[in-house]
């Protein structure tokens, strides 16, 4: 399978980010783009976007972009900056870029940015190599 079919295999069995409305836009080796709609259901008490919602899309650009040469890698460590709060109605799209590569772990910078091209969040994420391939987990 190609990079952008390994997302997409993913992506079919990924209900949480089905849910999030979650859109493959560019998929390459070890890099993807995805894109969200913000809903009203992902608002908090103070009407701006949960920041799990914000996390959980970084989370799933880091998934995409790691797991897409079919070696499965999980999450060891993730971290999180948020720049600009997120409003209803406001559309977010994460890039994840690999930054670091060894035979066991990777290292991928991903950035939330909104329907203005304003960063809204700057994520970092860790991934463990698992020894397996993502189509026979």
């Amino acid at each position: 399978m190609t990079p952008k079919e390994l997302a997409q295999y993913m992506l079919n069995q990924d209900a949480f980010s089905q849910w999030l409305g979650i859109q493959l836009i560019e998929v390459r080796e070890k890099y993807c783009l995805i894109e969200m709609p913000i809903r009203k259901e992902m608002i908090n008490g103070l009407k701006t976007v949960h920041g799990g919602v914000t996390f959980s899309l970084a989370d799933s650009a880091l998934a995409f972009s790691s797991n897409n040469t079919n070696e499965a890698a999980v999450a060891l460590n993730c971290i999180i900056n948020f720049a600009k709060a997120v409003r209803l109605g406001d559309t977010l799209r994460a890039e994840s870029i690999l930054i670091a590569d060894t035979r066991k772990t990777g290292i991928y910078d991903i950035t939330v940015k909104n329907q203005n091209d304003e960063l809204v969040a700057s994520f970092r994420g860790t991934v463990y190599k698992i020894n397996r391939t993502v189509t026979e987990l």
